[in-house]
């Protein structure tokens, strides 16, 4: 009962801060705070412990995003425009890095977990996959780079699959939900984004 009213709850915040994110407001950073916490309540009670740190990340990286965006926000005239930094083959070469060998060290250590009486991870490999590159994609949206979607798109759909497996219907469709809006999202940071800076 509680982990369905949990994962609604989740399912209704992370609707509100995907819409906030495609609009680039700054609100959906407070809001990503709200929803982190659920989400690490619901990830941890099932044991995907590498989701649950993902959330946690989150968490973090809403106070970063916070600030970042607001100062980039002032770098642009009309702050209804939307701002974006180009992505250097430098930054995506180091975050594939950061993809493969956290992918593997997360797995490897999440099965460690297990051996230690820590409720096993059903899905070790999927599961740590899924939280590195949406890590990798949430600091790419903190710095506001356009291809940050594309990443969404992977990570949301590998998550539906995960969630699916488990049973987790709706923590499923709110991943469903935010893969549409992450193609909602790219067509329109393309259509109004403005470049600010080479980063």
């Amino acid at each position: 009962m509680i982990q369905n009213i949990l994962e609604i709850f989740t399912l209704i915040t992370g609707v509100i801060y995907v819409i906030l994110e495609i609009r680039q407001k700054n609100a959906m950073w407070v809001l990503g705070i709200i929803t982190s916490l659920a989400s690490m309540m619901v990830f941890f009670r099932q044991g995907l412990y590498a989701s649950f740190g993902l959330n946690t990340y989150y968490l973090i990286t809403a106070f970063i995003g916070l600030w970042q965006w607001r100062r980039d926000k002032g770098a642009i005239e009309g702050s209804s425009r939307i701002h974006l930094n180009t992505l250097t083959w430098k930054t995506a070469a180091i975050s594939a890095a950061i993809f493969i060998c956290g992918t593997i060290g997360l797995s490897v250590g999440m099965e460690y977990m297990s051996e230690l009486g820590f409720k096993e991870n059903p899905m070790s490999l999927l599961d740590a996959s899924i939280a590195v590159l949406s890590a990798v994609a949430t600091w790419w949206l903190v710095k506001a780079y356009l291809q940050q979607w594309w990443l969404w798109i992977v990570a949301n759909g590998l998550s539906v699959a995960l969630c699916a497996s488990q049973e987790m219907w709706w923590m499923a469709l709110l991943y469903i939900l935010y893969m549409a809006a992450a193609m909602i999202g790219l067509r329109h940071w393309r259509k109004h984004g403005v470049i600010i800076s080479e980063k």
